[in-house]
């Protein structure tokens, strides 16, 4: 999987559709989503690089988008862990 595709900007779909937010930036391992996307709700979310499937136009994920959405990691967790 070439990750170096990722841009700013670009949408983030589940693996069935199903919109999870839009790409702010790759952080080491990890997306981290634009918290002004009203899916993240004004919080920072990070998606680990590992559930990426494809890169075309936008940022496929291996699951399904309320998976992703339910088991990404918030800036609290990441700073508290």
């Amino acid at each position: 999987m070439n990750t170096r595709k990722i841009r700013t900007g670009m949408e983030i779909v589940g693996s069935f559709g199903g919109y999870v937010g839009k790409v702010e930036q790759v952080e080491g391992n990890c997306i981290r989503l634009a918290h002004e996307d009203p899916e993240p709700g004004g919080d920072y979310h990070f998606i680990p690089l590992k559930w990426v499937d494809s890169v075309d136009e936008v940022v496929h994920l291996n699951r399904p988008f309320d998976d992703a959405m339910r088991e990404w990691e918030t800036a609290m967790v990441m700073a508290a862990g």
